[in-house]
């Protein structure tokens, strides 16, 4: 099982970090049986995350072709105001203008790229429209042998490109209805698998969501090696569209 973990501009650490180690340790136990790599839709480079310009480097491009599951993770920013659309921040393209409408990006000492990390989480989102990504995410989810995995609002950047109409999935709490809106099944539950698409709710919820990728895919005991190895124990019942609808409670 080979797995693309997706990086853009603004991404949250977590969410990336947390499963990738997950499953790069699921990859040892298993004696190879699963790898993992950091892409993103532009090929090789460093990307920098929406926490304090920490980066991470893609070691390669994108391509559902070579994917068994693609994992996207959400975006690391303030809390927007209600309401707050990416265009209140930035523009069409994408950018901010900055104090001599260059639109250059701010820069700490050493050179990094900084400006987003006055951004809200929706602008951030809203910019990955603005990319090679949503095309990519669409190749994928058209792909029944591809499955798409998300961390907390990584299931939010599929929903903006339209690409999760009618299915099930989570998102971080704040987010639920945001992702209704888009004609997404929005659950409260930490992880939902809607068959090919399999989404975790906040951050941490990525290990959860590594685990159960896992078990699904190679077996509990793998997985419950790697549990054993990071001395977490999985929360929560993965939710998933069967069995007898609850009643009110």
């Amino acid at each position: 099982m080979h797995i693309q973990i997706v990086l853009f501009d603004g991404f949250d650490p977590l969410d990336v970090i947390a499963p990738y180690e997950v499953l790069h340790a699921g990859g040892t136990a298993s004696d190879g049986a699963v790898t993992v790599e950091l892409v993103s839709a532009e090929g090789a480079r460093e990307v920098i995350s929406g926490t304090g310009g920490l980066a991470l480097r893609a070691v390669g491009v994108l391509d559902p072709g070579r994917a068994d599951v693609l994992l996207v993770p959400g975006t690391s920013g303030r809390v927007g105001g209600p309401g707050e659309a990416p265009e209140d921040e930035a523009g069409a393209g994408g950018s901010k203008q900055d104090e001599t409408g260059t639109g250059g990006s701010r820069q700490d000492e050493a050179g990094a790229d900084v400006s987003q990390q006055d951004e809200s989480v929706t602008v951030l989102l809203g910019r990955t429209l603005t990319t090679g990504l949503p095309a990519l995410l669409r190749q994928a989810m058209d792909d029944p042998t591809v499955t798409v995995a998300t961390v907390c609002g990584g299931s939010l950047v599929l929903a903006m490109a339209g690409l999760l109409e009618g299915r099930h999935a989570t998102t971080h709490h704040l987010g639920l209805d945001m992702l209704d809106a888009t004609g997404a099944h929005a659950v409260r539950a930490r992880v939902v698998d809607d068959g090919d698409l399999v989404s975790g709710a906040g951050v941490t919820s990525g290990l959860d969501l590594g685990l159960y990728l896992l078990e699904r895919e190679v077996g509990p005991r793998i997985a419950h090696a790697v549990e054993e190895l990071f001395a977490h124990e999985r929360r929560g019942t993965v939710w998933r569209a069967r069995g007898v609808a609850p009643a009110v409670l």
